[in-house]
């Protein structure tokens, strides 16, 4: 562990556990019950409270507050944790708070960037590669996929999930489920197209697109209701990793998903 500070004013409290190659910057506070991998940087004035799990090799930003105790009136003080994962950068000012017994943890995934201001609440649970930009606000329970990308001041309502690969514009609010591989926009959220740009950066192939863009094009262009769609959907198109992902995601969501398509001044997003 290197404490970067030769005059002792951080705490680091002696029932933390810190791994090798540890940087903690002047001012940060580091409660009991807190792990921290090997190689993570910790800059100045961050608190990390009781019950934070971190990896390995990430980099967390001053005014950071990880493990804070959940905005949940009814926690009871019971023992959970924050955990994030290999990798991840915690830009300033993020607070990312822990469990309740709900879920008995928050968590966030390996290779993530959390920009500047955003919040994280009780029971989050977030996949691998996710970027949330700055003043993304996650209310409690809320679950979002690998690789998935929330732009600067989306809201996402408590208990909603957002599906792998999604991306979601710039000041969205998002009341219902978001399904895997989508762009969504607007006022109220809607389909705005297949997240292709993002897709060939992950190496999917033009086969792959087409088939997921067909998908959306059944359930949220041609006017089906969505029981009807997902038949047609199942009935015309062979089983493939990313039609299953669409089908199960989309029938395991409650309150439902977000609105179909609507073109904007004539234009079909689907087709960018």
């Amino acid at each position: 562990m290197n404490i970067n500070n030769s005059n002792n004013n951080c705490f680091i409290h002696p029932e933390a556990t810190i791994g090798e190659g540890v940087e903690i910057g002047p001012f940060s506070y580091i409660d009991k019950d807190v792990v921290i991998g090997d190689g993570t940087w910790i800059g100045p004035s961050v608190t990390i409270f009781e019950g934070a799990r971190i990896g390995k090799n990430c980099r967390i930003f001053p005014g950071a507050v990880i493990a804070g105790v959940p905005q949940d009136l009814k926690f009871r003080g019971e023992k959970t944790t924050a955990e994030i994962g290999d990798n991840t950068t915690i830009r300033e000012y993020v607070t990312i708070n822990r469990g309740t017994s709900y879920a008995d943890r928050t968590v966030v995934g390996s290779n993530c960037l959390l920009m500047a201001y955003a919040h994280v609440a009780h029971d989050c649970v977030l996949g691998n590669h996710i970027i949330l930009a700055n003043n993304v606000n996650l209310a409690g329970h809320v679950e979002v996929g690998d690789w998935a990308i929330l732009e600067g001041l989306v809201a996402v309502q408590q208990f909603i999930k957002i599906g792998k690969h999604a991306f979601i514009a710039g000041g969205s609010l998002v009341r219902k489920h978001v399904p895997p591989y989508v762009k969504a926009a607007r006022e109220p959220l809607s389909y705005a197209g297949v997240n292709s740009i993002g897709l060939r950066r992950r190496d999917f192939n033009s086969e792959q697109i087409n088939e997921i863009q067909e998908i959306y094009r059944i359930l949220f262009v041609k006017g089906y209701s969505t029981s009807h769609a997902l038949e047609i959907i199942e009935d015309s198109l062979k089983p493939t990793d990313e039609r299953e992902n669409i089908l199960d995601f989309i029938r395991s969501a409650d309150p439902g998903i977000m609105r179909g398509f609507t073109p904007i001044n004539g234009r079909n997003l689907d087709e960018d």
